[in-house]
């Protein structure tokens, strides 16, 4: 029987950017594999979607797999979201599709929202070739040893940081890549707070320090 795997992509913030697919799709599946599924199931209230959620996420993807193929194997669609943005992007889903693909069940993307490439769209720096890092070890040895991999990069660099590791991070970066390289810095995107801005190192952990 064929059926597919839909890896949906999801609001970053603003509910308004939930594409008219996203909702259709999640309204029509048999279950929807969530990375929280308490997080999920305010997304769906919203959308009035009543399908229901099963929990995957980076601690039980492994265990949960088999089941969810043998549900697409037997004809039953299924859609992937994560907490918030596209699944597998610095989210849990990549052992799911990979498996998916293994068993020849068709993978389908929904796209939308992606903090990545939101924040490279608005931020000012060159886009044309860039590369996706995510997040850095919390380690600071391990960070700056990575760093240091990183240095010689031309193209730019895409990094996700946590509120808490911020400004430990930004002064590792300051420490390999120097005060005068230039960056930019985007939070809370598509919400009310929302802070884009292109500077220097050096200005970003001032900005930082005084922000805390």
């Amino acid at each position: 029987m064929s059926a597919q795997l839909f890896v949906v992509a999801t609001p970053i913030g603003h509910l308004d950017d939930m594409t008219f697919r996203a909702v259709e799709v999640l309204k029509n599946v048999k279950v929807i594999a969530a990375e929280d599924t308490r997080k999920s199931v305010q997304l769906l209230k919203h959308f009035n979607i009543h399908t229901p959620l099963t929990a995957c996420h980076d601690h039980n993807e492994s265990h949960v797999i088999d089941a969810l193929i043998e549900r697409l194997k037997n004809g039953e669609d299924i859609a992937l979201v994560s907490d918030a943005g596209t699944p597998l992007i610095s989210d849990p889903g990549f052992k799911l599709v990979r498996a998916a693909q293994e068993h020849d069940i068709r993978v389908t993307p929904v796209p939308g929202a992606c903090a990545a490439i939101a924040a490279l769209s608005s931020v000012g720096l060159p886009s044309d070739r860039f590369s996706f890092v995510g997040f850095l070890p919390s380690k600071s040895s391990q960070r700056l040893a990575q760093l240091e991999k990183l240095k010689a990069e031309t193209q730019t660099l895409i990094f996700y940081e946590a509120p808490h590791r911020i400004l430990a991070c930004v002064q590792d970066m300051l420490q390999v890549f120097g005060a005068n390289r230039p960056v930019g810095f985007a939070r809370e995107i598509t919400k009310t707070f929302e802070t884009i801005k292109k500077m220097t190192l050096q200005q970003l952990l001032e900005f930082i320090e005084q922000d805390h």
